[in-house]
């Protein structure tokens, strides 16, 4: 009768966890750790109050009747004073809650929990800006009771040249920023980009980013390489540098009359729902005219000790600032599944 040997599966049977020592990678591997495309484009800008303010302006369109008698006194007044818009702030914050022996205690790929903890929690903060930041958002006051302010979204704030549904935009009224109403899903078209962009550059705006969800960027830029498109050729590089050869078949700028145009997938981007399908903006900008403004900055606090565990928050008090709003475009309500059309 062979007599058996004792094997691994015997020692990790015994009870109460086995006699094997558990192997573990001591590191993390992350796949969430993206760039911010939208915080990373625009400017940066601090406030001294909840509710900030900055006033819009432009010239007037030529005048082709602009001719006058020589020596006669001047009966005009051209004068414009523009307008004076703004956008309320909103405080985000994250709470980690951290007990002295998960602190102490041997982790897996991090020295200190509660300063992993913090890392990771910091990085998330700056991922719900970057997200809110380009939601169909109204504007809302803080009260300083049951109601949150909120800042007015880029996709609230874009109005002039505008693409499907009904624009909100900034009320002189009410001083809100109003969100669209009325989407419905929709299929990209290139006509449609080409008339936002062409419609932003008779405003006086020169757009240089066209960003929006991965999967309406990359069927735009596929799109491209059909024979509807006419205007790009798929090739391959030939090699001539020491790397090898690469087929070319993606697109990242589209050039028009106006200049050249970014495309720019942003996998933070929220889609939304419009009447029972998922949709997504695209939105043109130009990077000059908009900026996400401080109140405060992003800022740890360490709350008050209870107990055996440490709390810290991280808030940061923000809030968009759309310079001029004429200086963008949007389509609102564009289905990814559907194929691009001429």
């Amino acid at each position: 009768m062979a007599i058996e040997a004792l094997t691994s599966a015997t020692l990790k049977a015994v009870q109460a966890g086995g006699l094997i020592r558990e192997d573990v990678m001591n590191k993390i591997w992350d796949i969430s750790k993206i760039p911010l495309p939208f915080t990373d484009l625009v400017g940066s800008e601090t406030a001294k109050n909840e509710y900030i303010e900055w006033t819009t302006d432009e010239l007037a369109a030529p005048d082709l009747d602009n001719a006058v008698v020589d020596g006669s006194d001047p009966t005009d007044d051209d004068n414009k004073v523009g307008e004076r818009v703004g956008n309320h702030h909103q405080i985000s914050d994250k709470v980690v809650r951290v007990s002295h022996r998960a602190d102490a205690s041997d982790t897996i790929g991090r020295a200190k929990e509660l300063a992993y903890q913090l890392m990771r929690r910091q990085q998330e903060l700056r991922r719900d800006v970057e997200a809110i930041a380009l939601l169909n958002q109204a504007s809302v006051p803080d009260d300083g009771n049951t109601t949150a302010g909120r800042d007015g979204g880029l996709a609230a704030w874009i109005k002039t040249t505008s693409l499907g549904g009904t624009a909100g935009g900034f009320n002189l009224t009410t001083k809100i920023v109003d969100a669209a109403t009325g989407i419905t899903a929709q299929a990209l078209s290139e006509q449609d980009v080409r008339t936002v962009i062409d419609g932003v550059y008779d405003q006086g705006g020169n757009v240089s980013v066209m960003m929006s969800v991965p999967g309406v960027i990359g069927g735009f830029a596929q799109y491209l390489f059909t024979a509807g498109a006419q205007i790009a050729t798929l090739m391959s590089d030939q090699g001539k540098s020491q790397e090898k050869a690469a087929a070319l078949s993606a697109i990242n700028v589209f050039i028009t009359q106006h200049g050249k145009v970014r495309l720019e997938s942003n996998r933070l981007q929220p889609t939304y729902d419009a009447g029972g399908t998922e949709v997504a903006d695209v939105f043109f900008l130009d990077p000059e005219y908009v900026a996400l403004c401080y109140l405060e900055g992003y800022r740890t606090d360490e709350l008050a000790k209870t107990g055996l565990s440490n709390k810290r928050m991280m808030s940061v008090d923000w809030s968009l600032v759309v310079h001029n709003e004429k200086s963008h475009g949007i389509i609102r309500g564009i289905d990814s599944t559907q194929a691009v059309t001429q």
